[in-house]
């Protein structure tokens, strides 16, 4: 196996591959929904234990998703 090929020897990049990034960061934010509304049904019980910032995790991850699915709205335009 050789480590370092000379550019006579390399082949061509590949073209990249045209993706819709927008439709993953909608899953993961309707995942970062549904981990919230579970978690409001338990409300009561989590902040008893003190566990009350599970609430912030989930509502910081639909903010940053918001935020992501923004900035490649604006992106491809």
């Amino acid at each position: 196996m050789r480590l370092w090929l000379k550019d006579s020897e390399r082949k061509p990049d590949p073209a990249p591959v045209t993706t819709d990034d927008r439709k993953a960061m909608l899953v993961g934010i309707a995942l970062w929904l549904v981990a919230l509304a579970v978690l409001l049904t338990f409300l009561t019980p989590l902040v008893t234990s003190g566990n009350s910032w599970w609430l912030w995790t989930c509502a910081a991850g639909l903010a940053l998703g918001l935020l992501g699915l923004i900035y490649t709205h604006r992106a491809l335009k």
